[in-house]
């Protein structure tokens, strides 16, 4: 991959070093940055034969833009992952702008293509039910189905990311009636903690073999170390097949219908958006969106003038 000058690189090294240390982004999210304006400049080295220092940033013309956008729908790239590198190549000019003050009207005027986004895909009520007492089938060993248990609880009842659920360590239990959260970029929330799932945790911590001190990871692997993601993925992909539920039953699927579950109950929105942890009202309206569609199937399905 042909790159940029060393004062470009040195900028976007500034940059991502904001992003984790200020933003506190994500390692993944990082990755994914670097990798985005890396390729940015790549093309642009392409373009136009090379890409000088910062000052040639700033020469970055509409035509530019579009030519780059082209070339990237050239590779098969979808319009979310298109409008996703588009958001990271306007943040990095956003910054560069306030510390070096070039213009970058014709970059930030660049308006991102449109899509179709993908609506949070949750479990049934009684499929959540069938999917919590399953997952305990998948274990011979008691304290590994107390385990596998314990995690999807705490994703379905008290409406978790995965992330967040192995990231708990000793010191969260005894679980009370609320939890306190560090979600995406360090902002934390409490969530109430149903009883079901406090239970499922203390049956966990009273058989796990493994000493669980207050700075140790609560949920820990077969081996001791702290339970990784995939493992309890490839558990819920077990019980799912067990169950005959389609593929979009993921650990993330239960968060989602955790919020579904609370609003089609006649949760408020605000509430839900605080329980979740999202910074944004319209991230958790998508959850509206899953109900207005789940109705409309109802009703074209059982309606007699709608068939």
């Amino acid at each position: 991959m042909i790159t940029a000058s060393p004062g470009v690189l040195d900028a976007l090294r500034d940059w991502l070093a904001i992003k984790a240390s200020v933003e506190n982004n994500s390692d993944k999210t990082i990755t994914a940055y670097k990798q985005d304006l890396l390729e940015f400049f790549s093309f642009l080295a392409n373009h136009h034969g090379e890409i000088g220092g910062l000052p040639s940033l700033a020469n970055v013309s509409l035509s530019d833009m579009r030519a780059w956008m082209a070339h990237a729908r050239s590779h098969k790239l979808t319009s979310r992952s298109l409008a996703r590198k588009l958001s990271a190549v306007k943040s990095f000019y956003r910054w560069l702008s306030e510390r070096e003050g070039l213009n970058s009207t014709a970059v930030l005027s660049v308006k991102a293509p449109k899509f179709q986004a993908k609506l949070p895909r949750p479990v049934g009520e009684d499929s959540a039910i069938d999917l919590l007492e399953t997952v305990q089938l998948q274990s011979l060993q008691n304290w590994i189905s107390a385990r596998d248990l314990a995690v999807l609880t705490l994703l379905y009842g008290c409406g978790l990311r995965i992330s967040e659920a192995l990231s708990m360590t000793g010191k969260d239990i005894p679980l009370g009636k609320s939890l306190l959260i560090s979600g995406k970029g360090g902002k934390e929330r409490i969530v109430p903690v149903l009883r079901i799932a406090a239970h499922g945790v203390a049956d966990y911590v009273a058989q796990c073999p493994y000493d669980i001190s207050r700075d140790s990871a609560l949920f820990r692997g077969v081996r001791g170390g702290p339970l990784s993601p995939r493992q309890i993925q490839k558990v819920t992909a077990s019980a799912r097949l067990q169950l005959g539920l389609p593929a979009s039953v993921t650990p993330h699927a239960l968060r989602h219908s955790f919020a579904t579950h609370l609003l089609n109950a006649g949760g408020d929105l605000r509430s839900i958006q605080e329980l979740l942890g999202h910074s944004n009202l319209s991230t958790t309206q998508a959850y509206t969106a899953v109900d207005s569609a789940r109705l409309i199937e109802v009703y074209q399905r059982t309606h007699p003038k709608a068939q």
